[in-house]
């Protein structure tokens, strides 16, 4: 198996559970915030989905996110089959773009980002991506323990 297969593997595995805890959010408790400088539970949601666009711009551009709006600049947040359904074509789009890149792509092209303060290769920066949405799964699952909502397991 080529690393592009293991890293779209991963992407799938780690997007199957978020998916798990993101049907769980009951309706009503979308807008939940453990905290008020916190995002709410839809908004975390977003921002996983959302960044499967911005994740693929800065892989195409080789840095930080070009200047410009994405495609939720001025959405209303929906609910999790909207925002998921919204999302699909930009994460097929990231996973197309995944499957494309050879050995010599992951180990020598690199993402920099000065925003940031570091350069990546594109090993590293997909194993990251994974790494981010991974810790938002996790968030999810406290803040609906906070919410006083059932929690799937993802440990299947």
């Amino acid at each position: 198996m080529m690393s592009a297969d293991l890293l779209r593997l991963n992407f799938d595995e780690v997007r199957r559970r978020s998916q798990k805890v993101w049907t769980a959010i009951p309706a009503d408790r979308l807008g939940f915030r453990v905290d008020p400088q916190c995002m709410s539970l839809i908004e975390q949601v977003r921002h996983v989905l959302e960044d499967d666009f911005n994740y693929a711009e800065m892989l195409r551009s080789g840095g930080d996110l070009p200047p410009g709006p994405t495609p939720w600049d001025g959405r209303a947040l929906g609910s999790v089959e909207d925002e998921v359904r919204f999302a699909a074509p930009y994460r097929q789009a990231f996973l197309d773009l995944v499957a494309g890149f050879s050995e010599r792509d992951l180990a020598e092209r690199t993402v920099s980002r000065p925003s940031r303060g570091y350069v990546r290769t594109f090993g590293d920066f997909l194993l990251r991506i994974a790494y981010h949405e991974a810790v938002h799964t996790g968030q999810l699952l406290r803040d609906l323990r906070h919410a006083g909502c059932p929690r799937p397991n993802i440990w299947d």
